[in-house]
């Protein structure tokens, strides 16, 4: 019986751990996909190329926000933010393409995994509490 319980705890304390590393496997495909296919506009590490992101440009559309916290990404449910992945910027002003067919299901929900981390940590709670 001792064997048994000590192999169970083992078992449970392993899958804490697996899920750790779960976690960092995600956010680092995450930063990966982030990095080859969203830092041209949203600026390494999300923090955005221009100084006014509300501003619109000549071109009558807005800049990339920066999605690192410091602007309104989190403010979205994670539905909302895989339809801006999926479906682009355009029809909320913007520009960003569509992602649809260009990233896996996985490489998406990695990059808002990934984009969460970057946030401050009262940011993520309060994400947190209204999404998760």
């Amino acid at each position: 019986m001792k064997i048994f319980i000590v192999a169970l705890i083992s078992v449970l304390l392993s899958s804490c751990f697996d899920s750790d590393a779960q976690a960092a496997s995600k956010i680092q495909l995450g930063k990966t996909t982030f990095e080859n296919n969203c830092v041209v506009c949203h600026g390494k590490a999300g923090q955005g190329i221009v100084k006014d992101w509300k501003k619109r440009q000549a071109d009558g559309s807005f800049p990339a926000p920066p999605l690192n916290g410091s602007a309104h990404t989190w403010h979205h449910s994670p539905k909302l933010l895989l339809n801006t992945i999926n479906n682009g910027g355009t029809p909320l002003g913007g520009w960003m393409p569509a992602f649809k067919d260009k990233l896996t299901d996985k490489e998406k929900q990695a990059v808002l995994d990934y984009l969460h981390s970057l946030w401050p940590k009262n940011i993520q709670q309060k994400y947190n509490a209204r999404f998760k």
